[in-house]
């Protein structure tokens, strides 16, 4: 079997092991992005605006509109989260393998979502650090990790 044939049999194995409500979440959040939602919910609005002097503004009519937007915004606002959480835990996993790949960067910021707000809040001082090393810096790649920048700066110094 050739890698083609493999790779084809991998995608339909993976399709079927795609739940339901997998298929109708994705389905859903494509089409609510579209222009034809778009048009659609326009419509049900200025249909809902033109029907306000027959129903002569009751509150009935305005039920109406405030009972339709508030269902759909309630399922909007998970469905969106659920689009979010995948597409960002995606993302996670894409820097993370070339994170592992590539033999310059530190493999410590793997999987580094998983920590802390304060662990992350010290990683971010050390970034900041070593960004304003590297300004000092008139070539770039000179450095690639905090201890390095560290190393570095030092030896100018000494």
């Amino acid at each position: 079997m050739n890698v083609s044939n493999q790779t084809l049999k991998m995608e339909k194995n993976h399709k079927k092991k795609i739940g339901f409500f997998e298929k109708v979440a994705q389905v859903v959040t494509n089409f609510s992005g579209s222009t034809l939602a778009f048009i659609i919910a326009f419509s049900t609005i200025i249909t809902w605006l033109i029907t306000g002097p027959i129903f002569s503004f009751s509150d009935t009519w305005q039920l109406v509109i405030n009972t339709g937007t508030t269902i759909i915004t309630f399922l909007m606002v998970f469905l969106i989260q659920r689009s979010q959480n995948k597409d960002s835990r995606a993302i996670h996993l894409k820097l993370n393998e070339l994170v592992a790949s590539l033999k310059g960067p530190s493999n410590r910021l793997v999987d580094v979502e998983e920590l802390t707000e304060d662990e992350l809040e010290v990683l971010h001082k050390y970034y900041k650090k070593l960004a304003y090393m590297a300004k000092r810096e008139k070539d770039l790649s000179v450095s690639h990790s905090i201890e390095e920048a560290e190393e570095l700066h030092k030896e100018k110094y000494e």
